[in-house]
Formats: C-alpha cells, sequence, structure tokens
C-alpha cells in the first residue's frame, strides 16, 4: 500500500461509543507541514447531544522523526503561544500540570530529560480542623528511553532524584505529617507490602485523575483527591494517553460555550480515549488552561476571556532536526 493511501485512509475513519458516537475528520492540512506519524483530528460531533469541539493529536511514539519534551516556568507562568516561540517553535505544544496562581508553583510531577524539574503536592488535609493528611499518590504519563509511554501513580519526594511508582494502585493512606518520606507512607497504606519502583522516564508530566487502565474506564479522583465528586461535571479538558500500537494521544475539549461547546465530564473524556483505543490515559488540567498547539496555531478556543492562560508547565512534541 502506498503511502498516500494509507494517509488517507488514517485520515478518514470514525470512532462510535454508545455515549459519545464522535466522529472525526483528519485536519492535518490545516496545521502542517506535519512529519510522518503524527496527525491531527478534529470533531464536532455532540457529546451526549450537547455541542462539542474537540480536537486530538495522534503520534507514532517511535516515529525518528520526531521527539518529546517538557518545560517549566521556573517560577513564572507562561502561555503556550510563548513556549512556543521560546522553545525554538515545537511541532505540539499541551498545557499539562495544575498549579498554584498564588506562587506559580506545580503541583504535579514533570520530568524533562531524565530528571524531575517539578513534583507533586505530598499530602492534603482531611479538614481544616485536623491536623491529619491524605498521603497522595498522584498521576502522570510518561516515556521511557525505548518509547515505551506508561500512565500510573506517582509518590515524590524532594530528597529524591526518581519519583516512585506505586504499582498495586494509587495510595489511599492517611496520616500525620504533612511532608512524608517513602518509609511514613508506606506505613499507611492500606494493602501492606506495597512495592515502589524507581519511575524512570525520560519525558513526564502530572496531573490527575487517571481515566483508563488496560483499556477500562478506571476514574481515580476520589484515591487522588481531585475532583472528588466532579466526575459528571463539564470543563474544557485536556487528556493525554496511549494506545495498543503504540500511538501518544493529546486530547483537548472545548468547553464553557454554552450553545457551541459544552465541555466533558472525566466519564466521557475517559469514553472518548477509550474510543481512539487508549490502554492507559489520564487528565490534565483544564478549564482556562486548556489549550493545544499545533505548528504554533490553535485548535480550541480558550475558555478566559484573555485567550491562553499562563501556565508553568507544557509537554511538547518536537521536530528532529
Amino acid at each position: 500500500m502506498s503511502y498516500s493511501l494509507l494517509l488517507i485512509l488514517l485520515c478518514s475513519y470514525a470512532v462510535a461509543q454508545p455515549t459519545t458516537s464522535l466522529r472525526w475528520q483528519c485536519v492535518d492540512s490545516l496545521y502542517g507541514p506535519l512529519p510522518k506519524g503524527v496527525h491531527v483530528f478534529k470533531s464536532i460531533s455532540p457529546i451526549d447531544g450537547k455541542p462539542n469541539v474537540a480536537y486530538y493529536v495522534s503520534a507514532e511514539l517511535k516515529s525518528p522523526e520526531i521527539d518529546f519534551d517538557t518545560q517549566v516556568g521556573r517560577g513564572n507562568r507562561y502561555t503556550p503561544s510563548q513556549y512556543y516561540q521560546q522553545e525554538g517553535k515545537p511541532l505540539v505544544v499541551v498545557n499539562g500540570t495544575f498549579f498554584s496562581f498564588a506562587d506559580n508553583r506545580n503541583l504535579n510531577l514533570v520530568i524533562r530529560r531524565g530528571m524531575l524539574q517539578a513534583y507533586n503536592v505530598p499530602t492534603v488535609r482531611l479538614s481544616k480542623d485536623t491536623l491529619r493528611y491524605y498521603y497522595l499518590s498522584r498521576s502522570a504519563i510518561g516515556i521511557n528511553k525505548h518509547r515505551q509511554a506508561d500512565v500510573t501513580w506517582l509518590f515524590t519526594d524532594t530528597a529524591s532524584k526518581y519519583a516512585y511508582n506505586l504499582i498495586n494502585g494509587p495510595s489511599q493512606g492517611i496520616g500525620p505529617k504533612a511532608d512524608p518520606n517513602w518509609a511514613e507512607l508506606r506505613t499507611q497504606l492500606k494493602s501492606g507490602g506495597r512495592k515502589k519502583l524507581r519511575w524512570k522516564m525520560e519525558t513526564a508530566i502530572g496531573g490527575g485523575p487517571v481515566l483508563l487502565q488496560q483499556g477500562q474506564v478506571y476514574i481515580t479522583n476520589k484515591e487522588e483527591r481531585m475532583f472528588v465528586t466532579g466526575e459528571n461535571d463539564k470543563h474544557p479538558r485536556t487528556a493525554m494517553g496511549y494506545t495498543y500500537d503504540g500511538r501518544l494521544i493529546i486530547l483537548a475539549v472545548e468547553g464553557r460555550r454554552p450553545g457551541q461547546a459544552d465541555g466533558a465530564s472525566l466519564v466521557q473524556t475517559a469514553e472518548i480515549l477509550k474510543a481512539l483505543g487508549c490502554k492507559e490515559a489520564l487528565n490534565l488540567d483544564g478549564g482556562g488552561s486548556s489549550c493545544l498547539l499545533v505548528n504554533g496555531k490553535a485548535t480550541i478556543q480558550p475558555s478566559d476571556k484573555e485567550g491562553e492562560r499562563p501556565v508553568p508547565a507544557v509537554f511538547m512534541i518536537t521536530t528532529r532536526k
């Protein structure tokens, strides 16, 4: 089969789920030039009968023409377009981590070229009237040196240069320390004998909650203490996952535009990613932060009146020179 014919086939398929029924159109011509193995798709199919605008980028993880990277603001926040200019005009720029408006601090892990650049929030207080804390393991997506992707729950310690993968599932521990180390976390985990593994990734960005595991909807918002009762709330969404056949999927769903784009719930976002063939996936910062640029061109319209929101970290796909 010729490459041209293959491209036509890749750019003209439909994906349907009982609750989402999204049909996707290849819009490569609007965002080119694109390297081999990278495609851009758009859908305006309603989500559960509500208006929708969504885009996703599909990139072959082992394509020799692209690389994956992250960048942090180091105490500052920049718009995705500013990162695009500062980082040499990468192919794709997308927002990622949640953050503190007060001090621009990332609240999730970021790994760049194998080195931790930002850490997960270690705990959340049970209530204002107690000094007991949830010991957190928040989720991230990473790509290792073999171009294999992983979505998992992680514990980070500023005293360690590695993140630790909780391979038995997310932490649900409760304890007295506001900033526990691994030993203190381990004593509070519900299942005894928890293993930790060093999560050796070249590139990673965190958010949460997890949306898919082993191809099935599995939303750990309660365990990660993120949107604990809000899995059905609709917002603009940014999410990422990877497929069984080795593609990275970056999804952006427009929202907060009544009558034009209602956004998606965590459940709906998970179903969309499952329909796209993802094995594992997670939610990233959404709302006014959601922004996906391809060759510097916007896909969804940001929901903030001011346009793109400055963020302290982004995930990027770059083209090899």
